[in-house]
């Protein structure tokens, strides 16, 4: 039985609040996401690649090194179980439910088997600044062809595909590397051990940071740092870190003339004439496809990924400068990625299935834009606001707005119930281009006001004086209700 104090007590009421890691976003940031994505799809789609949804759930296993444990699935990916007891996951990227609809649907698929792809993927990790647990990525991917021309035409389409997102030619290069020629730098220095491989690869990864000095005692015996924390090194011998050495101190340059340099340190080994020749497809490729240095170059100091991919590494990074919220420059660096992945798919299947592919984040993206002053949204305008007066004019406002819609101009009927001036902040808000007044006397006489805002809010930031701006009454005419499409595209042509 409830009591009385129970019936009288207040609603225990959740607190308003997003979770932890994800986002909510609002016109401005999801127009400029969505312009990129059609920017670059249409480019993909040129280049013959067909367009790819999976479903945003995968079967927990299907996502191989992304479940540590079995007995915790949710360790890294966000996992329910089913009532079948699989466990499913949300899909950690877009690469491996490529890999599992290639398995799954193989002899029905044209080969190789082009694709791309873009949605949300998600991540169970710790959230922090500028890292969510929710973003959109891009993928494209050729699977089925072992050609290093199927490299050199990712790559390729990545650089069309970004200066399509908004960055013109000169402001990203994609550096490529091969994981072949890393393998023929630790032939040359001796490696044979997995330990010791990883501890080579992760002093190579650190070359930015500690230079080539402190990179060579990781390479040793090991490096103490200024806080007095020591990390063991490598151990390898002086010859071993001469090899290392040599082939960091490669420069990124034209890609033959790296090429040169770089056989001259690995070119003697295995892996490394591999690596070479495979390179050397790639940038005769690129070069077919009018494709400059300075948009694709070699850089052997690349070392992403490399346990995952196979062959040839790729990395976008941004070149324009580009600031933080208080104005100091920052390095963007990355914007994307990928390579060749030939083991991937053999996973499901046990035999050896090669692909490569490049992949970006779309809000990462507009991030580096909007770092750099550039923002893919910053014309984005919200609907024309038609101002209602009166509840026994609605008609003709709903008249004037079905007008603009069918001349395919966004047009919306103020529906709430304030006044003039709330209504006009209301438009402001919403990002209008115009606000449309049609008072009774107006709708009499046939005209329309038509209050210009783009025109208002450029005179705005010029006017100082309160008065002056309220007796030059900015971006405000009369016109006939007939020309009232016109007049409005008018001040929508101008805003452009």
């Amino acid at each position: 039985m409830t009591s009385p104090a129970d019936a009288t007590a207040e609603p225990v009421r959740p607190e308003a609040r997003a979770p932890r890691g994800f986002q909510d976003r609002r016109g401005h940031d999801l127009v400029a996401e969505r312009r990129i994505v059609q920017a670059v799809s249409e480019v993909y789609e040129r280049w013959g690649f067909e367009p790819l949804e999976t479903s945003a759930f995968e079967y927990a296993d299907a996502l191989g090194k992304f479940l540590p444990d079995a007995d915790r699935p949710n360790e890294g990916v966000f996992a329910l179980q089913d009532d079948d007891d699989q466990w499913m996951a949300l899909r950690y990227d877009l690469t491996a439910p490529l890999a599992r609809f290639a398995a799954q649907t193989w002899e029905t698929l044209p080969k190789p088997f082009r694709r791309y792809a873009f949605g949300p993927v998600w991540r169970n990790e710790k959230p922090g600044p500028g890292r969510f647990r929710e973003f959109v990525q891009c993928d494209a991917d050729t699977v089925g062809s072992d050609r290093p021309e199927a490299d050199a035409e990712i790559i390729a389409m990545a650089v069309e595909g970004l200066q399509a997102a908004g960055l013109a030619p000169g402001q990203a290069t994609i550096k490529i590397a091969s994981r072949k020629l890393v393998n023929g730098v630790l032939q040359a220095a001796g490696v044979t051990e997995q330990g010791q491989t990883l501890a080579v690869l992760r002093a190579v990864d650190k070359l930015d940071r500690l230079g080539p000095d402190g990179v060579k005692l990781l390479l040793g015996e090991g490096r103490l740092d200024d806080s007095g924390d020591f990390t063991r090194g490598a151990g390898l011998n002086a010859k071993g870190i001469d090899a290392v050495l040599a082939f960091l101190a490669v420069q990124a340059g034209p890609r033959d003339s790296v090429l040169n340099a770089l056989d001259a340190v690995v070119g003697g080994t295995e892996a490394g004439a591999e690596g070479l020749n495979e390179l050397g497809r790639i940038s005769a490729a690129l070069k077919a496809m009018g494709v400059a240095d300075e948009a694709a170059g070699i850089d052997p100091s690349v070392v992403r990924g490399l346990e995952y991919y196979t062959g040839a590494v790729f990395e976008a990074e941004l070149l324009l400068d580009t600031t933080d919220d208080k104005g100091r420059p920052v390095r963007f660096g990355s914007i994307g990625g990928g390579g060749r992945y030939d083991d991937l798919v053999a996973r499901f299947t046990g035999e050896r299935t090669p692909a490569t592919g490049f992949s970006f984040g779309v809000s990462r993206l507009v991030s580096a834009l909007r770092a750099a002053g550039r923002d893919p949204a910053g014309d984005a305008r919200g609907p024309v606001v038609i101002i209602a007066f009166s509840e026994d004019d609605m008609a003709h406002y709903f008249a004037a707005a079905s007008e603009l819609r069918e001349a395919g101009i966004a047009a919306e009927v103020y529906l709430g119930k304030a006044g003039m001036k709330a209504q006009m902040k209301y438009a402001d808000r919403r990002g209008a281009p115009a606000a449309v007044i049609m008072g009774g006397d107006e709708i009499a006489a046939g005209k329309v006001t038509i209050k210009d805002l783009d025109l208002g809010r450029e005179l705005a930031r010029k006017v100082a004086d309160n008065d002056a701006w309220r007796n030059e009454r900015p971006g405000q005419s009369l016109v006939n209700r007939a020309d009232l499409t016109a007049a409005v595209r008018a001040i929508l042509e101008h805003g452009k």
